[in-house]
């Protein structure tokens, strides 16, 4: 089977640094589509996240207070009005705006 005419104008060499490429590439694609942090998440159990503050035990998590969210969170840079987006906290995942985590500090 004859190999594509790009093949032939690429060397070894460029091919072979080029594949690490190619795979990143792959590698944004989903990271992208998968973004948004789960409760199921070590990063997310660590910090004792929930995707819905409205969910929060106050007895188990004695320093949530009601109307604390992730949209009121000083570490939440999600635009205002907007249903998620990227913490300060959670590198490369966005959380929901009705989260609420033990990392939760008032916003100035």
């Amino acid at each position: 089977m004859p190999y594509p005419p790009i093949m032939h104008s690429l060397s070894r060499r460029t091919f072979v640094a080029l594949v690490p490429a190619v795979g990143a590439l792959g590698w944004c694609a989903r990271a992208q589509a998968d973004t948004l942090l789960k409760e199921t998440d070590q990063e997310a159990i660590a910090m004792d996240y929930r995707a819905d503050a409205g969910m929060v035990d106050a007895a188990k998590f004695p320093k949530f207070k009601p109307g604390q969210t992730c949209a009121n969170c000083s570490l939440y840079a999600g635009d205002k009005g907007a249903a998620s987006g990227p913490c300060g906290l959670f590198m490369f995942k966005d959380v929901t705006a009705i989260g609420w985590c033990n990392a939760w500090e008032k916003k100035a």
